[in-house]
């Protein structure tokens, strides 16, 4: 089949798996009317440097693969037993040919329901049903349950195909009724919040996070996902307005550091346990106190910031920029004070972040281990070996704190309080990071009380003194049990 008879559906199928931007694509189809149609639109992208040759192989085999499949339907609806169609009919009934202005505006071809490869070699589409259209009336009946979340303060709303509704109330998952959530209810509640780029995503890689803000409900941060009952949803409220430490339970000392002005300062913990959070107040504390430009790189952005005192630049991963590393790299040319990064999730990223914290950037991130002294040993351990001793040196000198923290359950049954671990580093923790003899940090932290160190077991302990927790509840999130008395 004639490549260039379908160019227009390639230089589709091109944007819909986002190898080229509406831009790039434009300016090639006008380059391609400017000579008459003498030269194909692969051949444009390529000689720009858009597209590879491999992709433009894939991409092609991904063309005739939906031409093939809307041949064999229409066949099987009109003529099952008649000879083929031409390939212009084949052509039409795949994709109609625009007008060249109307092809930029084309919408992306539905991706075909078997499994396949995109260009980048990842799976194209899932072998499921697509999405129901969007209706009104279900997403009244989604903002109706956020609103019931809000009204809880539960943290999460779980809606699972065939099961129960759950929430996520004071870190326990509590069934909202007996009755199973029919998948096409949740199907039909999922797709009727999603934008068309989230629908497109969702569609092709079974998956999407996003962020939903809900008019007069709140904010959620949201992830919708196959499963082999049907479409599930998860939605975490989020607060509209960035927390204060005192709202979190939080002592007012972590204040201190956001006066760094250069280095690196971690907010660690399992999933779930307020980091996000955390960080969030932190950054509002510098907003509110320095004339600073501050560049977040988040997935997907959360805590929305105002520019108070500070300039904020809030960035998303895959709507934004591509990646995490790429908008760090990005950043160090953005000519940040403060870059705030939602996580740090692979060497690439904890290697940029430690060279922004380096060369004079003040670094807010989190990380998800459970101790500060797993944290110092994940940012080393990342590293092969032979670059050990160089990060070593690194996280010596960049490291100013890490605040580890749990969620611990209330014992009058009302909500969590927070248990911290905070390590400060000062000379004698760097050389020990510096030596390699990190494990000698806990006796560091029992006994910098002064300087503003904690351990979690001394945390757990003092809310058990208080009444605040019990004891056999310290003692489940405890790194030594028995040192939890009660």
């Amino acid at each position: 089949m004639d490549r260039a008879t379908h160019i227009d559906l390639l230089g589709r199928l091109a944007l819909h798996y986002r190898l080229v931007t509406q831009e790039q694509l434009k300016e090639a189809e006008l380059e391609q009317v400017a000579t008459g149609q003498a030269q194909d639109l692969a051949d444009i992208l390529l000689k720009k440097g858009w597209l590879q040759p491999t992709q433009i192989e894939k991409l092609q085999q991904k063309q005739e693969e939906l031409l093939a499949n809307h041949a064999a339907k229409r066949r099987s609806a009109t003529a099952p037993c008649g000879p083929e169609p031409h390939p212009a009919s084949a052509r039409s009934a795949a994709a109609p040919e625009p007008e060249p202005a109307q092809a930029k505006s084309a919408p992306a071809p539905a991706p075909p329901q078997t499994a396949s490869r995109n260009a980048h070699g990842a799976a194209a589409t899932l072998c499921a049903t697509p999405l129901p259209e969007a209706r009104p009336a279900l997403r009244e009946k989604l903002h109706a349950l956020l609103r019931d979340v809000v009204a809880t303060q539960a943290s999460d709303l779980h809606l699972h195909s065939g099961a129960p509704l759950r929430f996520r109330l004071h870190g326990k998952l509590v069934p909202q009724n007996d009755a199973p959530l029919p998948a096409e209810l949740a199907a039909g509640m999922l797709a009727s919040i999603l934008t068309p780029e989230q629908r497109a995503e969702f569609e092709t890689r079974g998956e999407v996070d996003f962020a939903y803000t809900a008019a007069d409900i709140g904010r959620f941060r949201a992830n919708c996902y196959r499963q082999h009952r049907g479409v599930d949803g998860v939605f975490r409220s989020i607060p509209v307005n960035p927390p204060t430490l005192t709202q979190l339970g939080m002592p007012d000392s972590l204040g201190k550091f956001t006066e760094f002005h250069q280095g690196m300062v971690l907010v660690t913990g399992p999933v779930g346990c307020g980091k996000s959070a955390t960080l969030a107040a932190l950054l509002n504390l510098v907003n509110e106190q320095r004339p600073d430009h501050i560049v977040t790189i988040e997935d997907p952005i959360e805590t929305l910031h105002p520019s108070k005192r500070c300039l904020v630049n809030q960035r998303q991963v895959n709507h934004h920029t591509k990646s995490f590393a790429r908008a760090l790299r990005a950043a160090l040319r953005e000519d940040p004070d403060v870059i705030a990064i939602g996580e740090l999730r692979d060497l690439e990223s904890i290697s940029l972040a430690l060279t922004a914290a380096e060369t004079g950037h003040f670094v807010l991130a989190t990380l998800h281990t459970n101790s500060a002294l797993r944290t110092v040993e994940r940012l080393i351990g990342v590293f092969p070996p032979n670059q050990q001793s160089q990060i070593r040196t690194m996280v010596s000198e960049s490291l100013r704190a890490v605040i580890s923290q749990r969620l611990v359950a209330r014992a009058d049954g009302k909500g969590r309080v927070p248990a911290l671990e905070v390590l400060v580093v000062n000379r004698a923790v760097g050389n020990l990071i510096r030596e390699n003899k990190s494990f000698q940090i806990r006796s560091i932290l029992q006994t910098g009380a002064a300087q503003g160190m904690c351990l979690l077991d001394h945390s757990l302990t003092q809310l058990v003194k208080a009444g605040t927790v019990t004891a056999e509840e310290a003692r489940r999130h405890a790194d030594d049990p028995k040192r939890i008395g009660g």
